[in-house]
């Protein structure tokens, strides 16, 4: 289950890290209710998982997850470029936290 914990905690980094790109100084007040719910509940879950999982592992695992999807969502909604080198460190990024998942 601290696993799965960890999956939907680093998918709400990636909607922090999102909502941060509107918050305007935190004056957009909906963006930063945003932020703020998704930053409380990506680091309570973080929290939650690394009870079980090693604090190392389970912050690597979440900032990766973060990252990865961040840029995912910048090509997809927000015309980011990306080129073979960038896909290629992102698929080192994607085969380094599935290895933490296979090592006891």
């Amino acid at each position: 289950m601290a696993w799965l914990w960890l999956i939907i905690g680093g998918l709400f980094e990636i909607g922090f890290t999102t909502s941060l790109r509107f918050v305007d100084g935190f004056r957009n007040i909906p963006w930063t209710i945003a932020f703020l719910v998704s930053v409380a509940i990506s680091m309570a879950l973080l929290e939650l998982a690394s009870r079980t999982i090693p604090m190392g592992t389970a912050y690597v695992v979440w900032g990766g997850i973060g990252a990865v999807g961040t840029v995912l969502v910048g090509l997809a909604w927000f015309g980011e470029p990306m080129s073979t080198v960038r896909m290629l460190l992102i698929l080192v990024i994607v085969a380094a936290i599935a290895g933490l998942r296979l090592v006891p």
